[in-house]
Formats: structure tokens, C-alpha cells, sequence
């Protein structure tokens, strides 16, 4: 999961019911989060009558009882390679995990997504929770768990491994306690969360023609506070200036792609600095450069590939028209200068897509999220990142992201950890807001 470096301050999300912290009401980028003295205290009674009802106690201690086997499952999930593209073998074994734990039907669709359902007793409205297959890492890469105390270290035993243990526990708990939900509940691992997977896996689902999504909860990372509700928006490109080369003396004056390359970035740093400086946050970065086959030749290619990023999808827009622009200009302004042969060409690939928006922090997803919260002592925060849940939030409807519990660190590096500190905490806090969102069949308030 990519996390921007902007996290918004802690949100007090001030619930005013016995159990619940009460911090004071605090400002969002959304505004002001109202107080539960108003029509938000509903959500937090809600959360306090579900956790006293004796199915969602049964299931609170089941995942209690299971959490050993929930960490041996993580261990065996984080060893079975999922590099980007590639996430085949550890979806197979997802889908067969999906199933012994009582889905109604399971299926691994056109792009590589598990999908179980658990069907609710009046259906109609579907909600989601997923985690991601995939990882960063290229195939090859040494995934073996290793241990030191009481931390696990392994290639994506965090990202997103526990979120898919996440996912699956949370499916076993509803059956060990013969938890009837009103809506059906879809439990969803998708693939190519990471890179330049871009989202295509969640991309697939909330196509036109896809399953009915009508909220979407997405666990990614450890932490079991955070409430991701704000999409980071990103354009990725790779472009390619193309040429003839040549011997750097016998072949002098012919167009240079690294020179047409280098004034590129100037050009362009010189335009998004100016653009950035101002308005709601926005960033750009080059973050790879390569060409050329020696020091003595005229390289016949030079590339790049950039990152754009905003909190707003039409600043987002608005810089990639300048980079896309200044491409454009340091082509013609290099071709103008060129003495010899034929000119430059410029190929410029978009690889990457990821839209920007929020989900509004009254929604009920964002205030059930947040009494569960609370209901475990925690304190939420509300935070804009780039996660699968982008693609639902932009198209307008409700979707988190949240942690799958315990403490971890070293994403995306050989390093990454992962140790179980209160790790339960995390899965019981899905749990609560999954059956609140979908519903509990029958008397919900009965004890």
C-alpha cells in the first residue's frame, strides 16, 4: 500500500456514550466531524448493543480462541509467492481457504480476483471487504518467514498478507457463531493493489457490469486506528525519446535522447514547481531514469518514468496537462538543435491511474468504523491514502481502509515485520463494523 507522506491530524470523532473515549471535535479536511450528542450517536449505541449480542460475543471469543491459527495461516500465506502479475499460486490457495471456511460459493474471475460470498438473509445490499494478493516484490524474491522473538520477518507478511488473514477470519468468526447477516457480504482478495498492478484488480470489480458493491471495506496494513477515507489521487507515466544513436565522435550531432531527456525534467521540474507552490497539495517526482549501451555512444533511447500526485483530482488533471505539455516542448526544443540524421520521437505511456476523492465522514461506514474504534479503546484517525479503496471512493461510493491489527513495519523492503501486539484487536474491530454495515438478521438489539 502507498501511503502519502500528508496524514491528516488525528480526528476526534467525539462519541459521547459511557465506553467510549470523548476527545474534543477537531477540524478535517472535510469540515467539521459533528458530535455524537447529534443523529451520530445511533452508531455508536449500535456498535455497544452489537458487541453485547451473544451470536457477536461467540464470534469475538472465536477469534480469540483462533488467534494462533490465524498467525500459522499468516506464515503459510506470506511464504507462497505473489509476485506483481503473478499471484496465481497464492490466489488458488486463497480461493480453497475461502471455501473450508464456509462461503456459500467461491470464484476467481477474468483478472485473478478470489471472491467468496456469504449470502445475507434479505440480500439487496452488498458490501465488500477485501485485501490485496499481490505484493512488490519480483519473483525470485526469498518470502520465508523468519522469526526473532516474537517478530516475524518476511517480504509482505504485513502488505498485505494480514490483510487477507484479516478477511478470513472474519469469515470463519460469522460461521463459528452462526452470525446471520441481512446483506450479503462478499470476502474479496483482489489483485494488483501494488505499482503498476494500478489498481486493475478493484478497478475490475467496480467496472460497469461488475458484482453490486454497495460499500467497500479494504484491509491493508497493521494499524487499527487509522480509518483511510481519502483517496490520494496518481498519474504514472513512462516516457521514451527514441533516435537513430551513434559513435559519440563519428556520429556527433545526431539527435540525443538523453539530451532531449534531461531538458524534459528541466522543463518540467520548472512548470510542476511553480503549479505546486500553491493550491490543495500536489507532487510530482521522477523516480527512474535509464538508457543508453555506453559512455562513447550516442544512445538510440533515453526514458523515465514520473509520478504525479494530488489530494484533488483536478489538480491532478491540471499538472498532468503540464507534464504531458513540457514532453511535448523539450522534444520540438531538442529536435530544433539537432545538426544531423533523423529527429527525435517521444512515446509517452500512462502505467499508471489512480483517482482521487473522499468518502464523506458522515458516512455510516467512516462512523461505525469509528465507534468500533473507540469500542476498543483506540482513537481514530481519519487519513488520505493510495489503496484500493481509491477506485470505489471515486466513484461515489462509501469505502475504507483500515489495518488488520497487531503491530508492523518495513513495507515494501526485504525487512518488512510483522508481531502480534494485540493483534486480535484489529480482526474483532472488522468484525463489529462488517456486521453492523451489512446488517445482523433478526432482533439486533436482543441479549
Amino acid at each position: 500500500m502507498k501511503t502519502s507522506r500528508l496524514l491528516l491530524p488525528a480526528v476526534a470523532l467525539a462519541f459521547g456514550v459511557a465506553g467510549f473515549a470523548v476527545p474534543a471535535q477537531a477540524e478535517t479536511a472535510f469540515g467539521s466531524v459533528p458530535q455524537c450528542d447529534g443523529p451520530e450517536r445511533r452508531y455508536c449505541e449500535e456498535i455497544e448493543r452489537l458487541a453485547a449480542n451473544p451470536a457477536v460475543r461467540r464470534a469475538l471469543a472465536h477469534l480469540e480462541a483462533t488467534d494462533a491459527d490465524a498467525v500459522r495461516d499468516l506464515i503459510m500465506l506470506t511464504e507462497i509467492p505473489a509476485p506483481p502479475f503473478k499471484e496465481e499460486v497464492r490466489a488458488r490457495k486463497y480461493a480453497e481457504m475461502l471455501r473450508e471456511a464456509g462461503a456459500d460459493s467461491v470464484w476467481i474471475d477474468e483478472v485473478g480476483n478470489v471472491i467468496g460470498l456469504r449470502k445475507g438473509q434479505k440480500g439487496g445490499r452488498v458490501l465488500a471487504i477485501s485485501g490485496h494478493l499481490d505484493t512488490v516484490f519480483p519473483e525470485g524474491t526469498d518470502v520465508t518467514v523468519k522469526q526473532r522473538g516474537d517478530t516475524l520477518y518476511a517480504p509482505g507478511i504485513g502488505d498485505d498478507t494480514r490483510g487477507l488473514i484479516a478477511v478470513l477470519q472474519t469469515l470463519r468468526a460469522l460461521e463459528a457463531a452462526g452470525i446471520e447477516t441481512e446483506g450479503d457480504v462478499l470476502f474479496i482478495g483482489t489483485v494488483g493493489e501494488e505499482g503498476l498492478g494500478d489498481l486493475r484488480g478493484v478497478k475490475h470489480l467496480f467496472r460497469d457490469g461488475g458484482p453490486r458493491i454497495d460499500a467497500f471495506i479494504s484491509i491493508d496494513g497493521s494499524d487499527d486506528q487509522r480509518i483511510v477515507s481519502q483517496a490520494l489521487g496518481s498519474r504514472r507515466y513512462r516516457v521514451t525519446f527514441t533516435g537513430p544513436g551513434g559513435h559519440s565522435w563519428g556520429a556527433f550531432g545526431t539527435a540525443n535522447p538523453a539530451h532531449a531527456l534531461g531538458r524534459a525534467i528541466r522543463l518540467f521540474d520548472e512548470a510542476a514547481d511553480r503549479f505546486t507552490a500553491t493550491g490543495t497539495r500536489t507532487s510530482y517526482n521522477v523516480g527512474r531514469i535509464g538508457g543508453g549501451t555506453s559512455v562513447n555512444s550516442v544512445p538510440f533511447e533515453a526514458w523515465m518514468e514520473v509520478d504525479m500526485r494530488s489530494e484533488s483530482q483536478e489538480r491532478l488533471m491540471q499538472i498532468d496537462s503540464i507534464f504531458r505539455a513540457t514532453m511535448q516542448t523539450a522534444l520540438e526544443e531538442q529536435n530544433r538543435v539537432h545538426r544531423r540524421g533523423a529527429p527525435l520521437e517521444v512515446d509517452v505511456q500512462l502505467v499508471g491511474d489512480r483517482p482521487s476523492g473522499e468518502t464523506d465522514p458522515n458516512a455510516s461506514l467512516v462512523l461505525r468504523a469509528a465507534a468500533a474504534t473507540y469500542h476498543f479503546g483506540g482513537e481514530p484517525r481519519l487519513q488520505r491514502s493510495s489503496t484500493d479503496s481509491n477506485v470505489p471512493i471515486s466513484k461515489g461510493i462509501p469505502a475504507i481502509t483500515i489495518g488488520g491489527g497487531g503491530v508492523g513495519g518495513g513495507a515494501h523492503s526485504p525487512d518488512e515485520w510483522w508481531m502480534n501486539r494485540d493483534g486480535v484487536r484489529g480482526i474483532q474491530r472488522t468484525l463489529l463494523i462488517t456486521v453492523a454495515e451489512a446488517g445482523l438478521a433478526g432482533a439486533a438489539t436482543s441479549n
